[in-house]
């Protein structure tokens, strides 16, 4: 055992990871495949499977008796078109958020951080509302709200990093955060600016169920990108759990095992930033993922980053899978927007998880 894993004798596994990762992606998909069958048009698990295993089988050459005529049906056109792409996206969003959770954390080292905590969801909201009231990014076509909201929080991002790695104390966590709040408030100022002198009612309506959260633009277009950007950052942080776990006890700890805590703190932000900006462009500003579930995963299984990153990915994606299924069905007829669902359900339960469970935070 390395010096670097000695130092860490409270962060022992409690369950196998192999089984449990298995385990939960078989619930993950599972999830998939029921969360589908919910919607206007109420359609049976088992139907679902067949429509998607004959859709996959044609997409790879795949002869399957009776194909053609399963997927000629209505059913499976909204299927695969409109409710399998959304699922994705939740599935998607959900990990990105998780694992941006779980990296803000410990890189700031704070149990209250989130993949907000740059500011990156106000500058996102300022580019989503310049571009549905003030008509910017339309070049963009159908993706200017998506692209303005990138950009905004890109520029977020970027000014919160110049800010914080600056003049003394470069890279300080307290300068981070400090940082973040002030960028944050300065955009939130801009954007209730724009939405108080608007005339559009139904744009001024557009930009409160954005800022709320929803996954009402999936679509196969939109998963590609995020899909990608999210695949590499679990990956990405999945290879850094040593150094992660060293960050979580302290810089001093970290200088002592010989780790550059400025660099390493400025990359891990960096691909965070990239991540959490990449799907709040898709999904708008859906909050509580990325707290509660790093929280949920380590009250469970300990903080090793090894398991934490990898529960967090696939749990968080499971949550919101099924926080989506809610806001489609609670009100009939009418969508709520997710993130009113993600803090009405997570915020009891991570109370009864705090109440049952015994709890640190790195080595508190």
């Amino acid at each position: 055992m390395s010096r670097r894993d000695d130092a860490f004798p409270t962060l022992r596994r409690r369950f196998p990871l192999g089984p449990v990762t298995a385990a939960l992606l078989v619930l993950l998909g599972l999830s998939v495949v029921i969360s589908i069958t919910f919607g206007p048009v109420h359609i049976e698990s088992g139907e679902v499977a067949r429509i998607l295993s004959c859709k996959f089988a044609s997409l790879f050459s795949y002869s399957v008796p009776g194909a053609e005529e399963v997927l000629s049906s209505s059913r499976a056109d909204i299927i695969w078109n409109i409710r399998f792409p959304r699922v994705l996206m939740a599935v998607i969003v959900g990990a990105g958020l998780s694992v941006s959770g779980v990296a803000m954390q410990a890189v700031v080292r704070n149990p209250l951080a989130n993949p907000y905590v740059l500011g990156i969801s106000s500058g996102a909201s300022l580019g989503a509302t310049m571009a549905i009231l003030l008509g910017a990014f339309t070049v963009f076509g159908n993706y200017g709200v998506s692209v303005g909201a990138f950009l905004g929080a890109l520029l977020t991002s970027l000014f919160v990093f110049t800010i914080a790695f600056s003049g003394k104390s470069r890279g300080n966590t307290i300068k981070l955060l400090l940082a973040g709040m002030a960028i944050n408030a300065i955009c939130s100022a801009f954007t209730n600016f724009i939405i108080y002198t608007a005339k559009d009612a139904e744009g001024i309506r557009s930009v409160t169920f954005w800022t709320m959260g929803g996954l009402t633009s999936a679509s196969w277009n939109l998963l590609g990108i995020p899909g990608v950007v999210v695949l590499v950052g679990v990956a990405f942080f999945l290879t850094q759990f040593r150094v992660l776990n060293t960050l979580l006890i302290g810089d001093e700890s970290a200088l002592t095992l010989g780790i550059n805590v400025t660099a390493i703190r400025r990359v891990y932000l960096v691909v965070s930033s990239a991540l959490t900006g990449v799907v709040v462009a898709v999904s708008g500003t859906i909050g509580f993922v990325g707290l509660i579930i790093p929280h949920v995963v380590r009250m469970v299984v300990g903080s090793d980053h090894r398991r934490v990153t990898v529960i967090s990915a696939i749990v968080g994606s499971i949550f919101l899978v099924w926080c989506d299924v809610v806001a489609r069905m609670i009100l009939g007829n009418t969508e709520l927007p997710i993130g009113i669902v993600t803090s009405m359900i997570g915020g009891p339960f991570f109370v009864w998880l705090m109440l049952t469970k015994s709890y640190g935070f790195g080595d508190e």
